[in-house]
C-alpha cells in the first residue's frame, strides 16, 4: 500500500479485488492512465478500494505495460493477462485461475476501472451479501435513479428485482416500463453500479459458459449468468457512482474530486 493511502485493517483475510483495466478504450483511449486532480484514474480507483474494510488484497488486471508500470510506480500491485478478453469478468477470471487465486482466495470483487468516486461501502455490502447467503455466488449494486433522463439512457443500465432481491433482468432500455401513463402507478427505477463480488468457484466457471443471445444483442456481460440460470442478489445503495467514459466527464469528476477535498 502506498505510504500517503489511508491505513486499515482488514475485517476478513479472503477477499482478492480485481480492477481490470484495458488500455485501449474507444471513446477515451489511455483511459487508466488519464489524471485526476494529479493522479491518475487508475490510481483513484485502487485507493477508493483501499478503503474497504472486507478486502484483503487489491491487484490490477491489465493488457499493458504502460499500466503496469503506472500501478506499480504508486506502490501498487498489478499482473499482465491477455488482451483477447472480451470482458473484465473474463480477465478477473484469468488472474484468479492463477498464482493469486490460491492464496486463501473465498470472495472474488470486481471493480470497474473508471469509477474514481466509488463509495468503499458498497464493496463491503456485495461481499456481506455473498456471505450471507451460501446459495448465491454473483453479487452487485443498484441505486435508485434520481434524474429522470436516466431512465431513457440506454448508457445508463437499468436493472428490476423479485421479492428476494434477485435480479430478473437488466437493460439499457426503461424497465420496468409504465404503461398507463394516466393511472396512479408509481414505479422505481434502479440503476445498475457495474461492480460485482463473485465466489471464487462461480467465477471460473464464467468464460465456460455460453453467451446467450440477450447478452449478444444488450451487450451486458452479466446477463451471461442470468440465461445460464445462475442469480444474482443485489444490494440497493444510496451512493451513485460516476463514471469517466468520454473526454468531458474529466473536468466534471475533477471538480467532484476536488469538492470532497482529493484534488
Amino acid at each position: 500500500m502506498p505510504a500517503d493511502a489511508p491505513s486499515r485493517t482488514p475485517s476478513r483475510d479472503d477477499v482478492l479485488a480485481i480492477i481490470p483495466a484495458r488500455f485501449a478504450s474507444t471513446r477515451l483511449p489511455g483511459k487508466p492512465l488519464v489524471v485526476l486532480a494529479g493522479k491518475t484514474m487508475i490510481e483513484r480507483v485502487w485507493r477508493r478500494v483501499a478503503l474497504a474494510s472486507s478486502v484483503t488484497r487489491i491487484v490490477v488486471a491489465t493488457d499493458d505495460e504502460r499500466v503496469l508500470n503506472a500501478v506499480r510506480a504508486f506502490g501498487g500491485d498489478a499482473v499482465m493477462t491477455r488482451a483477447t478478453h472480451r470482458s473484465g469478468t473474463e480477465r478477473a477470471a484469468e488472474v484468479v485461475a492463477g498464482p493469486l487465486g490460491q492464496q486463501n482466495v473465498r470472495f472474488v470483487v470486481n471493480v470497474q476501472g473508471d469509477e474514481p468516486l466509488l463509495d468503499p461501502a458498497g464493496i463491503d455490502a456485495a461481499v456481506e451479501a455473498l456471505d450471507s447467503e451460501a446459495e448465491i455466488g454473483v453479487s452487485t449494486l443498484a441505486v435508485p435513479i434520481a434524474v429522470t433522463s436516466e431512465i431513457m439512457d440506454p448508457n445508463v443500465v437499468k436493472t428490476v428485482l423479485d421479492f428476494e432481491d434477485r435480479a430478473l433482468y437488466f437493460s439499457r432500455a426503461p424497465i420496468p416500463w409504465v404503461r398507463d401513463r394516466e393511472g396512479l402507478v408509481h414505479a422505481r427505477h434502479l440503476k445498475h453500479l457495474g461492480l460485482y463480488a463473485f465466489r471464487r468457484d462461480t467465477l471460473l466457471e464464467f468464460p465456460t459458459l455460453p453467451a446467450g443471445v440477450l447478452e449478444r444483442v444488450e451487450q451486458l456481460e452479466q446477463l451471461r449468468w442470468l440465461e445460464n440460470g445462475y442469480p444474482i442478489r443485489v444490494v440497493e445503495t444510496v451512493n451513485d457512482s460516476v463514471s469517466v467514459d468520454v473526454p468531458e466527464d474529466v473536468a466534471r469528476v475533477e471538480a467532484l474530486l476536488r469538492a470532497a477535498g482529493e484534488g
